[in-house]
């Protein structure tokens, strides 16, 4: 499945920005979640490693969530993220592509 240029676009300008570039690099990492996941973490775990408040966390999530380059689930109190490994691959497959 290959993305529309929407979506390419919406990516491209989801991960061109330091910070939201940053938290997807941090999502990758295993053994970081506070409630146990494997990989992927909470919000509140991702403030532990940069330097944004939780509400500016939430929004950069957001922004890679409708980009469709970070998943979502909720479990009790918390939103806990993980990445789409498999958009990401194909976003990597569409730059590589088109430039």
């Amino acid at each position: 499945m290959s993305l529309s240029e929407k979506q390419f676009v919406a990516a491209l300008k989801a991960v061109a920005d330091p910070a939201r570039l940053k938290i997807l690099r941090l999502l990758k990492q295993k053994g970081q979640c506070s409630i146990g996941k494997g990989v992927g973490m909470c919000a509140c775990d991702v403030q532990d490693h940069v330097s944004l408040s939780q509400p500016t966390i939430s929004h950069h999530i957001a922004i890679l969530r409708k980009a469709g380059l970070v998943l979502s689930e909720k479990h009790g109190l918390w939103m806990w993220y993980k990445r789409d490994e498999k958009a990401l691959k194909e976003l990597a497959r569409a730059v590589g592509a088109d430039l």
